[in-house]
């Protein structure tokens, strides 16, 4: 087990901090690693968990006290000098301290949607709760991307239980007294010195419990399961663009509603292409002599074959504009350019005849053929002067 980190340093604060600051970098902290904006993160979930319960201890000061005196051995009912820290069970809502660091204020509903749970619905305690949203990565290639397709996903995730039919409860099973909290929801902790009311661990605050729990869930309602999901690309999107397929996340907790499922997408790199926004870049090699004297030339794009005019003297680099053959825009439906910058390819295996023409060619050649040349021959001689 993973030995626990200083509070202070989860934080990110000095062990002198002012209650303010405390409060400032638990804030600035919980909202980048907040579930809702990181759906399908364990990682950040879990730090979040470890953010909660280091604002919890260091807001509170008898708490705090107690840390800075014993460390975490203060809230370890193995110890003495435990007092009962924080840390979220089940049926208690691990988003109390976000809200509590926040005031309640509007900016935690504006923000996240006033959810709980990290899914924007109250939780019951112990009772039909949201199953968790969950999220898919999915390679495409720039062709998939840019003209839209549809793609077929697998993948395991927890279902609704097939035995209980999401219930938790084995057929003709009702709900009876909590025997652990005596229907209260909450039990009385004594540890050391002190005594602390906490959420019921057998019901989860419920007060009451499934008389006999399914064999196969185990009261939960639901299982992994292998799942299938047809979805639909439009086309247009970009790398990291994330879609949401509404209820095909994890089955809810006894009864509840499913979560969604958010498929985050990859695009490959191209061997041709390169896309920027809205636009696509390709570079074409042309001949020396298609540069020197001009011509038509065929250039890929994403639908086919286009020709463009070469005009006489094109140097290397020059960039063509096709409009209209890029990529189209998946908010205003607009379609960006294909740019296609021209390389000019110098010869490098020349026979005898083909060298004593060339040396020909060049004995006929006078300044005025190479004007750039010339230019920066007499800029050099200014230079040097």
């Amino acid at each position: 087990m993973r030995a626990k980190r200083d509070f202070y340093e989860v934080l990110g604060v000095a062990k002198g901090a002012s209650d303010d600051e405390i409060k400032k970098a638990y804030r600035k902290a919980a909202v980048k690693h907040h579930p809702d904006k990181n759906p399908g993160d364990k990682a950040a979930e879990e730090k979040f968990k470890e953010l909660g319960e280091a604002y919890a201890v260091l807001s509170d000061a008898q708490k705090r006290a107690a840390y800075d005196q014993h460390g975490h051995a203060a809230f370890d009912p193995r110890s003495r000098a435990g007092q009962g820290g924080f840390r979220p069970g089940p049926g208690q809502d691990p988003f109390d301290v976000f809200r509590q660091a926040f005031g309640n204020s509007d900016f935690f509903d504006a923000f996240f949607g006033g959810g709980g749970g990290g899914n924007g619905e109250e939780r019951e305690p112990g009772g039909p709760t949201r199953g968790e949203d969950l999220r898919y990565d999915l390679e495409i290639s720039l062709e998939d991307a840019v003209a839209g397709c549809e793609k077929e996903i697998k993948f395991t995730k927890p279902a609704k239980c097939e035995t209980c039919g999401g219930t938790g409860g084995e057929k003709g099973s009702k709900l009876v007294r909590c025997t652990q909290c005596n229907g209260r929801g909450r039990v009385v902790m004594s540890r050391g010195i002190f005594s602390v009311q906490q959420t019921c661990p057998k019901c989860e605050g419920a007060g009451q419990v499934i008389e006999k729990p399914c064999h196969t869930c185990r009261g939960e309602g639901r299982h992994n399961h292998s799942h299938t999901v047809r979805i639909r690309i439009p086309g247009g999107v970009d790398n990291e663009s994330r879609l949401r397929s509404s209820g095909n996340g994890a089955a809810g907790y006894r009864g509840g509603p499913s979560g969604d499922l958010y498929v985050v997408l990859r695009v490959k790199a191209h061997d041709i292409f390169q896309r920027d926004g809205d636009d696509l870049l390709c570079e074409v090699p042309i001949s020396f002599v298609q540069a020197t004297l001009g011509g038509e030339v065929d250039v890929p794009t994403m639908t086919g074959k286009a020709r463009i005019h070469i005009p006489t003297g094109t140097q290397n680099g020059t960039l063509f504009r096709l409009k209209g053959r890029g990529v189209r825009n998946l908010q205003d439906g607009s379609i960006g350019d294909l740019h296609v910058r021209v390389s000019v390819e110098v010869p490098t295996r020349l026979n005898a005849h083909q060298k004593a023409k060339l040396e020909e060619f060049a004995k006929l050649c006078d300044e005025n053929v190479n004007p750039q040349s010339k230019s920066f021959l007499n800029r050099a001689k200014d230079f040097f002067r």
